[in-house]
């Protein structure tokens, strides 16, 4: 724990196994309430596989196996007879690439609330609520039955973390958000991070250390598998305790 933060969902000696090929070793670390924490490092070294384990996405995959547990709320999410359906509720994603339902811009965000047996006037009220959460109901309350389609990817990528925040979540795990964006697109992205965090928590995969380091209270830099260095973003990136870490941030590979 730091300065007394909550750690809203812990990973604990987690191994992941794809076929014979270890592809995460011994993961420890906190992701803390209200906060933003960022993964880093070099392609291949795990961190979408990481994120993924934070709503058990990795179950899709035949070949996987998982040891160690993720506790949200005290909870080992990979305890037998888990509601994999709950966990996904409580931890929404949105993926490199968005990704809307081939629906309406109304109906992308309402489909989960229908789905679970929301009234219906309740679902007008949320998927507004959302929309304006994630800062896209002014650009698109007069046209929400218009194919979601339509919209700009950097829209489409606000919608489906609309999307994700309807289901009221408890943390927002994100895969590089903003790779696929235009610079001012990939700006109200982060600004909207920022206000969001107020609200809920994030767990960011990015690439982009820059991106890192102007929205992320916390970073963790993953290495061939393994969490080399966990730490409050501003001290990794002026002190890194690994040199590896060090290399890294300034560029000597990636």
């Amino acid at each position: 724990m730091v300065e007394n933060l909550t750690a809203h969902i812990n990973a604990r000696d987690l191994n992941l196994w794809f076929g014979e090929k270890q592809v995460l070793n011994n993961v420890n670390f906190p992701v803390y309430d209200k906060k933003i924490t960022a993964l880093i490092g070099p392609s291949g070294c795990g961190k979408s596989t990481l994120l993924r384990c934070f709503n058990r996405m990795n179950d899709l995959i035949p070949t996987c196996r998982i040891k160690g547990e993720i506790t949200l709320n005290d909870q080992n999410i990979y305890a037998p007879r888990t509601d994999v359906t709950e966990i996904r509720t409580k931890v929404g994603m949105v993926f490199q690439q968005p990704n809307p339902f081939p629906k309406s811009i109304f109906n992308n965000v309402a489909y989960g609330l229908q789905v679970r047996g929301v009234k219906k006037q309740r679902i007008s009220e949320i998927v507004e609520q959302s929309l304006k959460g994630a800062w896209i109901w002014d650009e698109v309350k007069d046209r929400l039955n218009a194919s979601a389609f339509s919209l700009s990817g950097g829209q489409q990528q606000r919608l489906c973390i609309a999307r994700a925040l309807a289901n009221n979540p408890d943390i927002i795990l994100l895969d590089e958000p903003t790779s696929a964006l235009d610079p001012q697109s990939t700006a109200k992205i982060e600004e909207l991070c920022l206000e969001l965090k107020e609200r809920v928590t994030i767990l960011i995969v990015t690439h982009n250390i820059a991106q890192a380091g102007r929205i992320s209270d916390f970073t963790g830099f993953m290495y061939l598998g393994e969490m080399l260095e966990f730490n409050k973003t501003k001290t990794m990136f002026t002190v890194p305790a690994d040199k590896r870490t060090e290399e890294y941030l300034s560029g000597v590979f990636g």
